[in-house]
């Protein structure tokens, strides 16, 4: 991907990521959900995980699971509130932004 993916958006990702599981998803998981859509690293996504969990969007919880332990973070009421408003944020500039991209030389919209 060419365009850069600020913190606000990255964090966006990683809300979205962890909500569509109603009973958690641990670190590696979130990892390969998020990299199916932007290329990021772990390095970049652990330090993403605990300020969410800082800002009370994300709750913490350890599973063992296969005789180790496994972290698992859930998005909380404030977690899914954030997420609210950063869709309403993404609609509305993801749409400013297309009509530009997308406006032609006879396209009259904008």
């Amino acid at each position: 991907m060419v365009f850069n993916t600020g913190s606000a958006l990255l964090d966006a990702i990683v809300l979205a990521v962890v909500e569509r599981s109603s009973e958690g998803t641990y670190g590696y998981k979130i990892t390969q959900d998020v990299r199916s859509v932007i290329d990021v690293s772990e390095s970049t996504l652990y330090p993403v995980l605990r300020r969410l969990q800082k800002d009370d969007c994300l709750s913490v919880y350890d599973k063992e699971c296969g005789g180790r332990n496994r972290r698992y973070y859930q998005i909380t009421e404030q977690g899914r509130v954030q997420l609210n408003l950063y869709r309403q944020e993404w609609h509305n500039y993801s749409h400013k932004i297309s009509q530009l991209l997308l406006h032609t030389s006879s396209d009259t919209r904008l």
